[in-house]
């Protein structure tokens, strides 16, 4: 099953009553595991990158493994940035292949985030990906990530958020009424009356940050008053961490491999808990009907140039490769020369966007005119340009075009 929108799948969660978890991941046990509990339960998944665990490991490889680990998955999948820490962080996420994001502005004061929020959100839907905003503030009391969310929790405003939704246009929306970043110390008591009035005010999917440790019929709770994606990670990673210990009480002197034996094990069995507490279970085939698939589209250039030295065209190509690159949207960059003799065009691009939605952000943009008009166009007098969408599923509908488009 290929990528879905992941707008498209909260949307869906949201009208019919239930969640889907957005899972953490920290390393290939974990993405095996989420995926292998998603696929158990045939339910849809959120694979979640947070920027404050990119201390343990490279971003951009961690991307390459979760995407291609979601794109030969047998159910819906959606890639995620959690808690971006910027409108930077966000297009990097974009371009590597996440199409939602969060850049957290909850910490800033209400204008601030709201300004914030809204480039990025102008940005992203650009590029067609699903922006999460947050609105107050979900503070950590002990477990992993706890000491990056200091301070104490600030409830959401139900008349900010309203306006927050309407001048943002978020797609989903992070609210603050209890719930902490970690593990719980006693009893949680969540503000369910505020809840109620979040989402009769935003209208919006909502999700709660700091889930683990709550009680099944919170979590039922929880979902009835529109909680559509729920974050999950520290009762993860104490999954994990449970059985490397017990595998190292078993055997003082294991290896690496025999401390994380039954790890991806571990983990799985607390997903599938959850996906089937939660209501995703046993939803993948109707939201793989019902959602758009997720699919890059490769703009393609083939040109000729007259009068022009190879090493000009060089030079070129490779300005073009670093300006182009750095564009909202664009997942790739390769420049080629034709190998046969004599070829009708000797020359090509191959520009890879995240979506659909990027040809015309993209053609728009101030860095691709800038170097369209003044490197391009005046040396490439004979070109033809069409934009490809990939043909995993069916496209919604015809996207090629021969025309002169984006960089063409």
């Amino acid at each position: 099953m290929p990528l879905v929108d992941m707008r498209d799948m909260l949307n869906h969660a949201y009208r019919n009553s239930y969640a889907v978890g957005g899972f953490d991941l920290v390393s290939l046990d974990f993405l095996e595991a989420i995926l292998a509990a998603a696929e158990n339960c045939r339910s849809p998944v959120i694979l979640s990158l947070a920027e404050s665990h990119f201390e343990h490991y490279d971003f951009e490889l961690a991307m390459a493994a979760t995407e291609k680990a979601a794109r030969r998955a047998e159910v819906p999948v959606a890639i995620h940035l959690d808690h971006g820490a910027s409108q930077e962080s966000a297009v990097r996420a974009i371009n590597l292949g996440c199409n939602g994001v969060m850049v957290d502005a909850s910490h800033e004061s209400f204008p601030v985030n709201v300004a914030q929020t809204r480039r990025v959100v102008e940005m992203a839907h650009a590029c067609g990906v699903a922006v999460e905003g947050e609105l107050g503030y979900v503070a950590g009391v002990e477990g992993e990530d706890a000491a990056r969310h200091p301070g104490e929790n600030q409830y959401t405003s139900v008349e900010e958020a309203k306006a927050y939704v309407a001048r943002t246009g978020v797609d989903c929306l992070a609210v603050s009424i209890g719930t902490v970043h970690g593990r719980l110390r006693g009893k949680p008591k969540l503000d369910f009356e505020r809840l109620k009035r979040l989402i009769d005010a935003v209208k919006i999917p909502l999700v709660i940050h700091g889930g683990t440790g709550l009680a099944d019929e919170q979590y039922r709770k929880l979902i009835s008053h529109g909680v559509a994606k729920i974050n999950y990670y520290t009762a993860l990673a104490d999954a994990a961490g449970s059985r490397i210990r017990a595998n190292a009480r078993a055997d003082a002197r294991c290896g690496y491999t025999g401390l994380v034996k039954g790890v991806q094990e571990g983990i799985r069995e607390e997903v599938e808990r959850v996906m089937r507490l939660w209501g995703s279970a046993g939803r993948a085939a109707e939201v793989l009907v019902q959602c758009q698939a997720w699919q890059p589209v490769e703009h393609v250039i083939i040109y000729n140039v007259e009068h022009v030295p190879d090493a000009q065209v060089e030079a070129m190509m490779a300005r073009g490769r670093e300006m182009l690159a750095t564009i909202p949207g664009v997942r790739r960059v390769v420049t080629g020369w034709a190998v046969a003799d004599k070829p009708r065009y000797r020359f090509c691009w191959l520009i890879e966007f995240t979506h659909r939605a990027v040809i015309d952000s993209y053609r728009e943009h101030p860095l691709h005119k800038q170097f369209a008009d003044n490197l391009f166009r005046p040396i490439a007098v004979d070109r033809v340009s069409v934009d490809f969408e990939h043909v995993d599923a069916a496209p919604a509908a015809p996207v090629s075009r021969a025309r002169e488009s984006a960089a063409g």
